[in-house]
């Protein structure tokens, strides 16, 4: 690849908590009599768009649909008789949470497992399936980490084993079996990987494929790929440590972390050298999540959809392999609409504006016929309170027929005598209103 250049193998960390590639073997025989691999799929239509042979790594086709089962059944099916009776604790964003459950049914533990209460209702859903009477469900906080802080005051209290969702190394090097996997099967397929892409939350899965890749193919780049609103691992690296961000925004709810795990970090840290952060915007996202389904009929979630988003700011050497891991496929459908228009606000095709139309016969008519484009759409249209009885204000969104035709619209609004303002995302009207 020409962007990121390939890295010797360096000296690994001496210390107690480093993850060799024979600890990752060692779960992958602990943990296959449950968990069957993962298809690596050669995908055409990226591969034709790149110039670059496109794998993708379906983890969605997983028994609880995400990579989360690895770590989570890796750390469970190890705990002793006097931990097992005492149960386990969890928090998750709702794959992690999906794992737990399947390994506390499985191996006959009873679980409390807390999530936050944006969690969308088919990962709820999906939980009490896999974990059946062996888990209770708990819904705390707005987001992961609050959820988080409720679990770990759980397990203080009562001694329950708390299962981390990344910051532990029995889960990291669970999730590193995806890393082995793949090496395995493009093995068979006589290729070499030049570059995996990890969509990257708390970190778990980054760096367990960093630390196989470490041992095993010291060659291959890795390529980070993080919500822009919720970037927690560059604003780690950044700052040469785990910080709290602020605010995130939960969208690609299985990766919407405010901070990255302390163990985590210190993996990839290591390793920064040999690593490329992408920041993937919301819009990115759904539009990928969208192409996926369309395209290959894969149902991804957005963080599933993460690393194939990340393609498109990454440039390539032709013929190069390139993995992109599709980590999860835990979507809801009452989310398609929120999907879809936030698509289409990616791509430039969907805008909104404040129109005021004069009181007067036929302002409607004119603002279809003279200020629409032959190809534009309504797709909102509301009367807000009109301010006095001259003028009625109302909320219009427009879908362009082509993004490029935004300018000429804007130049036919202003020419117009009906007043419009067009909303921006960003801004609290626009936030508002849509």
């Amino acid at each position: 690849m020409t962007d990121h250049a390939t890295q010797e193998k360096q000296p690994y960390p001496a210390e107690t908590t480093a993850i060799r590639a024979a600890d990752i073997q060692l779960a992958q025989a602990r943990i296959s009599a449950v968990i069957a691999p993962t298809p690596l799929q050669y995908c055409p239509r990226l591969s034709e768009a790149t110039g670059a042979q496109i794998y993708l790594k379906r983890e969605d086709l997983q028994d609880v649909r995400s990579y989360k089962i690895r770590g989570a059944y890796n750390s469970i099916v190890q705990l002793d008789d006097n931990q097992r009776a005492a149960g386990i604790v969890a928090a998750s964003a709702g794959n992690h949470a999906q794992g737990v459950a399947y390994a506390c049914n499985a191996l006959g533990i009873k679980g409390r497992i807390y999530v936050p209460e944006s969690t969308p209702k088919q990962k709820l859903s999906r939980i009490l399936v896999h974990g059946k009477d062996s888990v209770e469900l708990k819904l705390v906080g707005a987001n992961f980490d609050e959820a988080s802080a409720a679990a770990r005051e759980d397990a203080a209290a009562t001694g329950a084993t708390l299962v981390e969702p990344f910051d532990a190394r029995d889960t990291i090097i669970g999730q590193g079996t995806v890393a082995a996997e793949i090496l395995s099967q493009l093995t068979a397929l006589g290729k070499h990987a030049d570059a995996v892409v990890v969509p990257v939350g708390g970190g778990g899965l980054l760096a367990g494929v960093l630390s196989y890749l470490h041992d095993m193919s010291p060659r291959t780049a890795v390529i980070g790929a993080e919500p822009a609103t919720a970037a927690s691992m560059q604003a780690a690296l950044d700052n040469n440590g785990p910080v709290t961000l602020k605010d995130i925004d939960p969208f690609v709810d299985g990766a919407a972390v405010k901070r990255v795990g302390d163990l985590n970090y210190q993996v990839v840290d290591k390793q920064r050298s040999r690593l490329h952060m992408l920041a993937i915007s919301e819009g990115a996202v759904c539009t990928e999540m969208l192409d996926l389904y369309q395209n290959e009929g894969i149902v991804a979630e957005p963080a599933g959809a993460l690393s194939v988003a990340g393609l498109k700011a990454m440039s390539f050497s032709p013929g190069d392999v390139i993995v992109c891991i599709i980590s999860g496929g835990n979507n809801d459908v009452l989310r398609y609409n929120e999907v879809v228009e936030r698509s289409l606000v990616h791509q430039g095709l969907k805008h909104y504006f404040l129109v005021n139309f004069p009181q007067e016969p036929g302002q409607l008519r004119h603002f279809l016929s003279e200020v629409l484009g032959p190809e534009d759409d309504i797709t909102r249209f509301e009367y807000l309170k009109r301010n006095n009885r001259d003028t009625g204000a109302a909320l219009v969104g427009i879908q362009l027929g082509k993004a490029s035709e935004l300018p000429a619209l804007l130049e036919r609004m202003d020419a117009s005598k009906i007043y419009c303002q067009q909303l921006r995302p960003g801004t609290p009207e626009y936030d508002f209103l849509t």
